[in-house]
């Protein structure tokens, strides 16, 4: 009778030893079944039933989209689920950007159990890389306010270090590789002149403008071969592009064969040097920035000493910046750049926009910390970012020109507070500028005047400000 009592205690034992590893093998049903769309707003719960659904993928990215716009608390939990538990390495891969993009303490966690269990590789690494900007967003914002700091405290120098080290810490944060020596700008210089023509110094000055255009497409390539025709009746000194050179992710590396297709077949017909800046998509690839800034080193047209720099030409001062990586050593260079110029007319570019009628809108950072640095020192700012064409003024009257229209699929466009003028159209920017006068005219792929609008030098205009007031 005991030999059989411990018989049956074992066989209890074991029961219960299986069933305990069953428990641990076999996700519960609470653990995977998806989350309850209670809190998720009426309008939106249409989206999160089909993005939930086994529809096609085709048909869920677009609701998936929408169902990311909601308020944080009502949508996480099913954005969370979805790139946790969905079958679809298409419907995780988008669900990721949207989860890393919600400032919430779960965040991280998330990331990590996706790093750590995901079977796709490619989505185990973005995972990897919102980590890295997520943590790295602390320290950022310690070392922006040491900044602060030190500059209120006097200490420049100290401000300085400390901006150093915030710019570091800025570009690495998605594992970027862009050592010191390729983030340095030079010291200010003077444009090259157009191929095969002569190196005097030149009282007037033709530039052309244009941004987000390199995808390959038949847009990209309508565009560029408008500008060629455009400038067989009025030759470009110059080409600045404000960013988005390169879509999806950027460039891999400086001899990627992309720079033969989407570059050198296109815009060296121009005969121009084009001095270039990177938009949020040169980005997209941890090693673009650097591909594109050592291609300079061996292109004819294509230039970009650093991620921001300056150039002189004619009667104007060029003000080159990096709007995606704004680091706090970047609007100490402006700054002191600003002050020491001497030019007639200060014209600053990059890739966002302050303000914007486009689908993107303002840009709050930009606002904050750029834009009380241009206002009253600079005549104009060129960016691109939205996929349009766009006139408008800020508060003080600072003009600001958006000329994304160099290929990348077009978007709706609408009347804002700073509007001036506004088209949902492909085309680019063309800048008369002598001592006198700085005309921007914007053309479109069959070279009609779509908008021209004149400004006088910077004293004047404020002088005339300050008369009608």
């Amino acid at each position: 009778m005991e030999s059989e009592g411990r018989r049956i205690c074992a066989s209890k034992h074991w029961l219960c030893l299986l069933a305990a590893l069953l428990c641990l093998a076999v996700p519960s049903a609470a653990a995977t079944a998806p989350p309850s769309l209670r809190e998720v707003p009426t309008e939106l719960r249409s989206h999160a039933d089909l993005l939930l659904s086994q529809a096609p993928d085709a048909t869920r990215v677009p609701a998936l989209a929408a169902l990311a716009t909601g308020p944080t608390a009502a949508v996480l939990p099913v954005l969370i689920w979805v790139l946790e538990h969905d079958s679809s390495p298409i419907i995780r891969a988008a669900a990721l950007p949207r989860v890393g993009a919600h400032k919430h303490p779960d965040v991280q966690a998330v990331l990590k159990r996706v790093a750590s269990a995901d079977g796709d590789p490619a989505i185990v690494i973005r995972a990897v890389q919102w980590l890295q900007k997520l943590q790295a967003q602390d320290t950022i914002a310690l070392l922006s306010d040491r900044v602060a700091q030190a500059r209120a405290a006097g200490k420049i120098e100290d401000a300085r270090v400390f901006a150093a080290e915030h710019e570091r810490v800025l570009h690495s944060r998605n594992g970027a590789a862009l050592p010191g020596f390729l983030r340095t700008p030079p010291p200010v210089f003077q444009a090259e002149p157009p191929l095969g023509r002569s190196t005097a110094p030149q009282r007037r000055l033709r530039v052309l403008a244009f941004g987000d255009f390199g995808n390959g497409s038949k847009d990209q390539k309508r565009v560029a071969a408008a500008m060629k025709r455009f400038s067989g009746r009025e030759r470009f000194d110059l080409g600045i592009t404000v960013g988005d050179n390169f879509y999806n992710t950027g460039l891999s590396r400086p001899d990627d064969p992309r720079w033969k297709t989407e570059w050198e077949a296109l815009y060296p017909r121009l005969r121009v040097p084009i001095y270039a800046v990177l938009g949020n998509h040169d980005w997209g690839h941890p090693d673009s920035p650097a591909a594109e800034l050592i291609y300079a080193l061996h292109s004819r047209t294509w230039r970009m000493p650093a991620p921001y720099y300056t150039f002189t030409a004619g009667p104007a001062q060029f003000f080159a910046l990096d709007t995606d990586r704004m680091s706090e050593a970047q609007l100490l260079w402006l700054e002191d750049q600003l002050a020491a110029s001497q030019a007639a007319w200060k014209i600053v570019y990059g890739h966002h926009p302050i303000f914007s009628s486009g689908r993107h809108g303002d840009t709050p950072d930009l606002v904050r910390r750029l834009l009380p640095l241009l206002e009253g020192r600079v005549d104009a700012y060129f960016c691109g970012h939205e996929h349009d064409l766009q006139h408008l003024t800020s508060d003080s009257g600072l003009p600001l020109f958006i000329v994304g229209g160099g290929g990348a699929g077009l978007r709706p466009v609408q009347v804002g507070p700073h509007t001036v003028w506004a088209k949902s159209s492909h085309g680019f920017s063309v800048l008369d500028i002598d001592a006198k006068r700085l005309r921007v005219r914007f053309i479109a792929p069959d070279l009609e005047l779509l908008y021209e609008h004149t400004l006088m030098p910077r004293p004047a205009r404020q002088t005339a400000a300050s008369d009608a007031q």
